[in-house]
């Protein structure tokens, strides 16, 4: 490794891929960017999520970093994101192209002779074959299931069922479009953000 990857830190990345990837998202009224979203009620946290049409993840691994939690990582993205992209760093690029599943996206990040950071597509990103709903429905809280349910005719007395059960509802009531759709726009309406902790 030279030393000037040694600088290409995880800030570093995630400035430029927001810059020079994802601003149109960041401009668009109708998609929504999140840093660290929390999974599965934060039991892992992607570095940046895009909720448009999909459910898009972008865990980022720096020159800095290691990969000895990847593995537990995509097994928790394979279940909650219907893409994913892993922005990786030239030390990683080997075992990242290996290790992901041939759905997860690679984009090499490295730094230019000026110092400004890069980014090369080694594998392009494509939908998940096998998100899990359930999981995916993990991204609502409560009160936002409860309604989305209410909305589709539950009972008052379903509508207290154990927040586990409410999730079930879902996936046998709403398709994965569908779920992404009510999960932006839960997302878009909060004023506060709580997903590092468990509500009840």
């Amino acid at each position: 490794m030279n030393e000037g990857a040694v600088t290409l830190n995880d800030r570093r990345i995630r400035d430029a891929l927001i810059a020079k990837r994802l601003g149109h998202h960041v401009d668009d009224d109708n998609s929504l960017v999140v840093h660290e979203l929390g999974l599965a009620h934060a039991r892992r946290r992607i570095d940046v999520a895009v909720i448009n049409g999909v459910l898009h993840g972008y865990e980022i691994k720096s020159a800095v970093d290691s990969l000895d939690r990847l593995s537990d990582q995509l097994e928790m993205y394979g279940q909650s994101l219907q893409k994913l992209t892993l922005v990786v760093a030239d030390r990683h690029v080997e075992k990242a192209v290996e290790s992901a599943p041939s759905w997860v996206g690679v984009l090499r990040a490295f730094q230019g002779v000026r110092g400004a950071v890069h980014f090369e597509v080694l594998r392009r990103t494509r939908r998940n074959p096998s998100v899990d709903r359930y999981v995916m429905a993990h991204l609502l809280w409560r009160e936002e299931a409860q309604a989305i349910l209410a909305g589709q005719g539950a009972s008052k007395s379903d509508l207290r069922a154990p927040r586990a059960v409410l999730y079930e509802a879902l996936t046998k009531t709403v398709t994965e479009n569908q779920l992404t759709a009510c999960i932006k726009a839960a997302m878009m309406q909060r004023r506060t953000w709580r997903d590092h902790s468990r509500p009840s």
